[in-house]
């Protein structure tokens, strides 16, 4: 994703400007309203680019100062039919003057490119919303594709709307017919057109998207430019026409963001820049090995280009070859890292089994998806929770570490890759498609805000025998920690065994002693009990009296945003309620079962079918309320709300 960076004092300055304008009426003598927050979402066939212009009204938008969050959604398949219901790729961007902290629960203002894209999405749309609506595509056959009878545009049954109808391929056409294109190739920029005419309507920023479309076509000069002019020429019509007599301003979110320099950045960008940042803070080589998968590759792309940092990818041939890959440079003293999603990670887990065993460090990134088998690839769902717990042979404990937001995942890479070094195991990292897709603002830290991640690598013996020997023992453990010793191969003196087989305490030599095994499953488990994570935030406001409340929302994950959403909502109509959310997924914070018996009520939101409730009830001995969805799609802020209210009232 392109980046965009603002600074407070730039939105200051936007800021102003916006007012001024926002006092009087744009040209041509058209109203400008002032808004607060605005959901639009772009919809149209997969081939229709609105994934593109979504993300470049994104950019200008984050460039413009606003706080936002995004929902990209699109099929699985490369090339969906065309004009059918499974082909509608849509973009739902969120933007506002205030802190925000989900893509909205319905959109204000819906862009259709063709029958397919209204039928898809009109279902989420409110009474009195904006429709834009490209009437070129509404003919007999696309309308029948979908089960159209007669045309939404005439029989009335789109009264409950503002419909815009707008010709949009026929104009963008027009605006190209100098560029001597085919009729083929000139359609193509009507995406343009769209996002000019939005671009208008909401006062975003236009030299961004000028220059990325001369970047992005700078070897085809003549369709840079095409889409350059339709672009403007959305604009223009926008600016011109009697159908839209009034623009809208979203004033910069000047009180949301603390001082710094910001981008807008999707959770697999920030993740794979925490990975970066975590290399060069351990003053390690970064590995990664990997396999291509839906929706976790574009990490794989993203450090691919990152060599200058010393990052090396492998691009292995499956699943199994990646990680063992990985595993091997871990062996070899770099900080390893796997990416995949839930399938991949059924594949690794003989090989993570490994990785406690040999206990090195290791990281895998899972960006969760809908399942079982290959289910929805370009869903988002939190069901590999159990996967990561429990999902290998033997007892193999993991840490588990879970980002909150998309910016979050820069922060939760760092502190995965914290506890995979010191502790010396394999971590899961569990995001997922909502998070890895969706985008939002993100402060560039300092480099003196990074923690210190660097180890100490095994230099010479570390034992004395009986007889006064000194030798290296490869399981001779930290007595605070219980890591073993990482020791790189080719360093004289430190010659020692790896493998699959259980080693002895200590020497690590090959061992099927049955106390030996006992005391080694115990000791591995011990360790990642003992791993510091920081006590669980409750977020419980008391009222007059100094009474908390009695109800308790516990998250993980990506449901921060439609919790926290939910629980501001919850408050605002008066009701008390508590939030808190975990990180560490194992090992659960120390305070957590304390915090959860300071409540009566218990609510665990969930993609999944309660899986951390499981968890939970089983640890703790809690009544744990699951309230759980597995449709592919996040939480809407609307639907939690109620579901807590009931909860606080049963």
């Amino acid at each position: 994703m392109t980046s965009q960076v603002s600074s407070p004092a730039e939105q200051t300055d936007a800021a102003l400007v916006g007012e001024q304008r926002a006092s009087g009426n744009g040209a041509e003598g058209k109203e400008v309203r002032r808004l607060d927050r605005v959901i639009i979402r772009f919809a149209g066939d997969s081939g229709d680019g609105m994934q593109l212009t979504g993300d470049r009204f994104t950019s200008e938008t984050a460039s413009f100062g606003n706080d936002l969050s995004t929902l990209p959604n699109f099929p699985a398949e490369i090339r969906a039919p065309a004009g059918t219901l499974p082909g509608v790729s849509s973009f739902q961007l969120h933007f506002a003057d205030h802190d925000i902290l989900t893509p909205g629960d319905a959109p204000n203002v819906l862009v259709a490119m063709n029958p397919a894209a209204l039928k898809a999405n009109i279902g989420d749309v409110p009474r009195g919303a904006d429709i834009i609506v490209n009437t070129d595509e509404f003919t007999k056959r696309p309308m029948a594709k979908v089960g159209y009878a007669t045309s939404p545009l005439e029989d009335g049954s789109l009264e409950a709307y503002h419909v815009h109808p707008v010709p949009l391929t026929t104009l963008t056409i027009e605006a190209l017919k100098d560029f001597g294109l085919s009729r083929k190739e000139a359609e193509r920029s009507k995406n343009m057109f769209a996002l000019g005419l939005l671009s208008w309507m909401y006062h975003r920023p236009t030299e961004g998207t000028e220059a990325f479309l001369r970047a992005k076509f700078a070897k085809k000069p003549d369709i840079a430019e095409a889409n350059v002019t339709a672009f403007r020429a959305g604009w223009n019509f926008g600016e011109t026409t009697e159908d839209f007599a009034v623009s809208y301003e979203v004033a910069p979110a000047t009180k949301a963001f603390p001082t710094g320099t910001y981008r807008n950045i999707s959770g697999n960008l920030a993740l794979s820049y925490g990975l970066i940042a975590a290399g060069r803070q351990a003053d390690l080589p970064l590995y990664l090995g990997s396999y291509p998968i839906t929706p976790a590759s574009d990490i794989l792309h993203e450090l691919s280009k990152h060599k200058n940092f010393g990052v090396r990818t492998f691009q292995a041939e499956d699943e199994i070859a990646g990680i063992g890959a990985a595993l091997g440079a871990a062996f070899g003293g770099a900080l390893a890292v796997t990416t995949t999603s839930g399938p991949g990670v059924a594949l690794k887990s003989e090989t993570i089994g490994l990785a406690v065993s040999l206990e090195l460090p290791l990281l895998v990134v899972d960006i969760q998806r809908g399942g079982p088998s290959t289910g929805l690839p370009t869903k988002t769902e939190q069901a590999d929770l159990l996967q990561a717990m429990y999902g290998r042979n033997g007892e193999a404990p993991v840490p588990i570490v879970a980002p909150r937001t998309p910016a979050d995942c820069f922060d939760a890479a760092l502190d995965a890759a914290r506890i995979a070094l010191t502790y010396r195991t394999p971590v899961f990292l569990l995001s997922d498609g909502y998070l890895a897709n969706g985008s939002e603002p993100w402060r560039i830290p300092d480099v003196d805000e990074l923690p210190d991640l660097r180890v100490q690598f095994a230099s010479g013996p570390n034992h004395q025998l009986a007889d006064g020997t000194e030798v290296f023992w490869p399981y001779k453990r930290d007595g605070q920690t219980l890591a073993r010793p990482w020791a790189v191969p080719g360093t004289p003196g430190l010659e020692h065994r790896i493998g699959g087989i259980e080693k002895q305490d200590g020497t690590g030599n090959i061992s099927y002693d049955p106390a030996n095994h006992d005391f080694m499953v115990r000791t591995r488990q011990a360790k990642i009990d003992g791993i510091e994570v920081p006590d669980i935030e409750v977020d419980d406001p008391a009222d007059d009296n100094g009474q908390g409340a009695r109800t308790l929302v516990l998250g993980w994950g990506s449901t921060y945003g439609p919790i926290t959403a939910a629980v501001r909502r919850v408050r605002r109509s008066g009701e008390r309620i508590a939030q808190a959310h975990l990180r560490h997924l194992n090992p659960f914070p120390r305070n957590l079962g304390e915090v959860l018996a300071r409540y009566d009520k218990v609510i665990v939101p969930e993609m999944n079918l309660g899986q951390l409730a499981t968890l939970l009830r089983a640890r703790y001995l809690v009544d744990a309320r699951s309230h759980t969805q597995v449709s592919g799609m996040p939480f809407k802020a609307e639907q939690l709300a109620e579901v807590f209210k009931e909860a606080i009232n049963d």
